[in-house]
């Protein structure tokens, strides 16, 4: 990436962040989830509350491993501020999750975040989560 990155560039590595989160998330793959945060990275999530730093996100993620199979969607993602090095973007969130009956919605809601750019990736500086459902 360019050190004067376009609007595309910038979007694309956002939602590259956001995918690897994602899956890794999904994956129950701990290290992978706290990777994708800055070293000063923090979450504030409804269930899951505040956390900060690499340590602070490892225990909190590494205590709600899924006990069964979930896909967070992450859609309708607007980059709403952006430069080179940072950028704010707003997307909906639903999970779904499989049980006995097959697979249904278990969480709806949005995320706001703020990403930095890491060399030639984004991480999140900051995750927070409203959920609806």
């Amino acid at each position: 990436m360019s050190p004067t990155a376009s609007f595309a560039e910038v979007a694309e590595g956002v939602r590259a962040a956001m995918a690897g989160y994602t899956h890794a998330l999904d994956d129950g793959r701990t290290e992978d989830v706290v990777d994708a945060f800055c070293a000063d990275g923090w979450c504030d999530m409804p269930g899951l509350g505040r956390h900060e730093g690499h340590d602070a996100l490892r225990q909190a993620y590494g205590g709600i491993q899924s006990t069964g199979a979930q896909r967070h969607l992450v859609v309708n993602t607007e980059v709403t501020r952006w430069d080179s090095a940072q950028a704010e973007a707003t997307s909906d969130v639903v999970v779904l999750v499989k049980g006995d009956g097959g697979w249904s919605v278990g969480v709806v809601g949005r995320y706001q975040d703020v990403l930095h750019r890491d060399g030639d990736r984004w991480r999140f500086h900051s995750r927070v989560a409203k959920f609806a459902r």
